[in-house]
């Protein structure tokens, strides 16, 4: 019983566990395969950030039972967020399971499946004792990115968010770990871009070295040999002109930062517990541009907080309008157990949280269609990354667009094309978001 199959939900971090736990097995001896119905065991790390991915999270994890009873599957294991968070109602429900397994124990996991004899086992992990994770990772991407967590948990507190209580406090990582881990996976796979996430990156180092420590980290990562290194996850108060400077004077950092501002309204940011104002962000993303004028912002917004009038949504919209981002989400507010916000007064109907981001969809689609229509007849890099094979063309992306969550480029080439390299492409139209193409 040594082969698995592992489905990873959720965010990238959580993906970075995961590769985390395969080197784990692997150097236990256990080898992986893509096909569930061809597993021992298989293996699920869970989401339970909002709503939607505690639902996909116990969906799958039904999906997956089936296995046991159609497939080869002796061992169906949980871990990851959801079980961290509902252990004691998980253990009731899904009878199917045979090991759960919280957020600080992916080490644990090869000794449970040596001691498995069929008997259920439910490990739930002290966040105060977590284990830093380093080492080696099986990369799950495409080997030319990959995801490089720097730190774990948060601190932020805002009323919204159940990160906290899963993950437990900031917790950043050694500069040399990291820096090791990523040699690591350039040696091993060839990794050219750098995807630096935590759930607040701005932040790193405060813990551990006593005051930030961020551009420190970025100075030893671009000595390695990779070509992009990009900034997901930047609290606004956090981005100081320092960090702009930085970007805009270091080659290797692509020029896109991702700010996630949550909202516009004063009022609404006040009960979110964010620590920024309207005024604030609107400085914020001038002095963004004025510091680096080619530089890409990314952010997202949570639409629906309870209590959140008219006003403040008109408020929100209009940002949005004046601001013209180059990337940005939404997502309707999630009424999250255990969190400050749950107990709020003003919870708005679901219908008007879903037409609220659909309205702000709209005005965010036209403020990108536009923008793309405006790259018509540059030359820019792209990193080549599949093929459309309906349409006859290859498929990448600028450095302007974070892997899995921004848009493509289509483009066509008369020359053999190899995964993973930069070209340069000559942007002939759009569609939609989305540019279309020619390799020079």
């Amino acid at each position: 019983m040594n082969k698995i199959g592992v489905i990873s939900l959720g965010c990238d971090k959580n993906r970075v566990d995961t590769e985390h736990m395969l080197a784990f097995l692997q150097k236990d001896g256990y080898t992986f395969t893509g096909d569930p119905s061809d597993a021992d065991i298989i293996v699920i790390n869970t989401c339970a950030f909002i709503e939607s991915a505690k639902k996909e999270s116990v969906d799958t994890i039904l999906e997956m039972s089936e296995h046991k009873t159609t497939g080869k599957c002796k061992c169906l294991i949980v871990s990851g967020c959801l079980t961290q968070r509902y252990m004691d109602e998980l253990k009731d429900d899904l009878t199917e399971v045979d090991i759960f397994l919280g957020t600080a124990g992916y080490k644990d996991l090869p000794e449970l499946l040596a001691k498995f004899n069929g008997e259920r086992v439910a490990v739930a992990n002290d966040l105060n004792k977590r284990e830093e994770f380093n080492g080696e990772r099986v990369l799950t991407t495409p080997y030319h990115y990959a995801y490089v967590k720097i730190a774990e948990g948060c601190d932020n507190n805002c009323t919204y968010c159940a990160i906290p209580a899963i993950r437990g406090a900031y917790t950043s990582r050694k500069i040399e770990d990291i820096t090791s881990e990523v040699q690591g996976l350039i040696t091993s796979y060839g990794v050219k871009e750098l995807n630096i996430v935590a759930q607040d990156i701005t932040r790193y180092g405060e813990d551990i070295y006593g005051e930030i420590k961020l551009i420190e980290l970025l100075d030893e990562l671009s000595k390695l040999n990779v070509k992009w290194i990009r900034l997901l996850y930047c609290y606004p108060e956090l981005v100081t002109d320092r960090l702009l400077e930085y970007i805009a004077s270091n080659p290797k950092i692509v020029k896109y930062i991702d700010i996630p501002m949550q909202h516009a309204s004063s009022r609404v940011l006040k009960r979110m517990n964010r620590h920024i104002t309207h005024e604030q962000l609107v400085s914020l993303i001038e002095r963004v541009r004025c510091i680096c004028p080619d530089m890409a912002i990314r952010t997202t917004f949570i639409v629906g907080f309870p209590d959140e009038s008219e006003q403040d949504f008109a408020t929100l919209a209009k940002f949005i309008q004046d601001s013209k981002f180059d990337k940005c989400g939404f997502f309707a507010y999630s009424r999250e157990e255990g969190t400050p916000a749950y107990n709020l007064d003003g919870q708005l109907d679901e219908q008007i949280k879903a037409d609220r981001v659909e309205k702000l969809y709209a005005i965010q689609e036209g403020i990108m269609a536009e923008k793309c229509k405006a790259m018509i007849g540059k030359v820019v890099e792209v990193i080549y990354e599949d093929i459309d094979y309906d349409n006859e063309c290859f498929i990448g992306r600028t450095k302007t667009d974070a892997p899995e969550i921004d848009g493509v480029v289509y483009f066509t080439s008369a020359d053999p094309l190899d995964i993973g390299e930069i070209y340069s492409v000559t942007i002939l139209s759009t569609n939609g978001v989305d540019l279309i193409g020619e390799k020079l």
